[in-house]
């Protein structure tokens, strides 16, 4: 092989493909971030010298194609002869679309990607490593003469278009790397009892990681087939963690969480529900959050769960849009409830003690014109965890485990269950001040 083949990217690829070309040709190798190359792999050039080799082999980054070709495509037109343009990307539609945007005719280019990394082949001794091959425009006989060069070289050469490369290669490489990133997000970490299969992923986890995330984030971006392939992956996912879930989390009963403690809004919110449905045999979790909701139901502990949406006067929940976002869950149904606000502290207390309102962020905004009115001098503050539910503030009053100097406001119910003293009723801004609620299932 009389030619001489330039290799712009000197990374790991580049070195492996350095010394495969090396006893076959005259080698070049460009890559502005190295100062020296391994022995016997060529001489390293400028670029300008680099454009005028016979070859030009692109082993660089995905992203970094289309800037790279941009620059160099001046010198490649100029030039008396056509050069030969193969690259080794992991994908080929994104190349192939660039080779014909920028060379179009000025130059002869082959599609390439080796379906392995310098892992897989220096780990193979006999290889038998496949090499994707596809000819955009470059004469039979150049192209079979580098076909031939690569199966002297040891591979297995497949003959595809780029579509069909993406597609296959969506749920095979993209698929793998795609897992090895998961486990390593898993902290997937080997023990003194692993299987034959767990020893496999850990291998898969420190093969696929090697790479650097430029290359794993490419992959999965600008193949076509890439997102049809994770949304297919997530749905599997689920329907195999779904299979193993409860079908009913305690048998007998059906068990409901709800985003509030006892005397809570959401107590007689779940109350309505009951009666309008006619539910029965129901046992219930008080779980203070609308986070505990959702996790409880996503992990098969409760088989529904109910929490606040959105008020006529405060909008919507944060709490609960912000945990929405983290979970899986089905709506089954959404009804409201009208909301009277009540203020309430520990029975040894005047209000002449009272120097901080606590209860949940909801329940302020509900109120927030008659507090500014009636309360001004009041701190008004929500707890943080379970303490952002007011049944829990009025609960830890009740037994001793905040200040008296605090009050808080919610459901009058609260006070007749936890011995509270009503100092203040219907403190809600709007007469028909109406919360909506969420019923939800896996």
């Amino acid at each position: 092989m009389d030619e001489t083949v330039a290799i712009f990217g000197y990374g790991r690829f580049g070195k492996i493909l350095a010394q495969l070309l090396a006893p076959k040709a005259t080698l070049l190798i460009h890559d502005p971030a190295v100062e020296e190359i391994e022995s016997g792999h060529g001489r390293l050039v400028d670029e300008i010298e680099a454009l005028h080799a016979d070859v030009l082999f692109y082993c660089i980054p995905i992203r970094e194609l289309e800037r790279i070709l941009a620059q160099h495509v001046s010198i490649i037109k100029s030039r008396a002869n056509k050069p030969l343009v193969l690259d080794v990307l992991s994908v080929k539609s994104y190349p192939k679309k660039l080779f014909q945007k920028y060379l179009g005719d000025d130059a002869y280019t082959i599609l390439t990607h080796p379906m392995f990394g310098p892992d897989s082949i220096l780990s193979d001794s006999n290889r038998d490593l496949p090499i994707v091959l596809e000819n955009l425009n470059s004469p039979e006989v150049i192209y079979q003469r580098w076909k031939s060069l690569f199966e002297e070289l040891g591979f297995r050469t497949l003959e595809l278009s780029a579509d069909e490369h993406d597609r296959l290669a969506a749920g095979s490489q993209g698929l793998t790397h795609f897992i090895g990133r998961v486990l390593d997000s898993f902290d997937f970490q080997p023990t003194t009892i692993d299987t034959l299969g767990a020893k496999k992923l850990f291998e898969l986890r420190e093969q696929t990681c090697n790479d650097s995330w430029d290359l794993f984030s490419d992959l999965q971006t600008l193949n076509p087939y890439t997102m049809a392939m994770r949304s297919k992956l997530g749905k599997a996912l689920d329907t195999v963690y779904g299979a193993l879930l409860p079908k009913q989390a305690n048998a007998g009963t059906l068990t409901v969480g709800i985003q509030g403690g006892k005397g809570s809004f959401n107590e007689e919110a779940l109350q309505y529900r009951i009666q309008k449905q006619g539910l029965e045999n129901l046992t219930v979790q008080y779980l203070h959050t609308t986070e505990n909701v959702l996790r409880e139901l996503c992990e098969g502990r409760i088989d529904a769960g109910q929490f606040a949406i959105h008020n006529s006067t405060g909008g919507v929940v944060e709490e609960s849009i912000n945990a929405m976002g983290e979970w899986k869950f089905k709506i089954v149904e959404q009804y409201a409830i009208p909301i009277q606000h009540t203020l309430m502290s520990h029975p040894d207390a005047s209000i002449d003690d009272i120097d901080t309102i606590m209860t949940h962020p909801q329940v302020l905004k509900q109120c927030r014109e008659n507090l500014m009115r009636r309360y001004k001098t009041l701190n008004l503050t929500s707890g943080t965890g379970n303490l952002i539910d007011h049944a829990v503030v009025a609960e830890h009053l009740h037994a001793g485990k905040l200040p008296i100097n605090i009050a808080t406001m919610g459901s009058r119910v609260l006070a007749e269950v936890y011995g509270l003293k009503i100092i203040d009723e219907d403190l809600q801004d709007l007469k028909n001040n109406l919360t909506s609620f969420l019923w939800v299932e896996r």
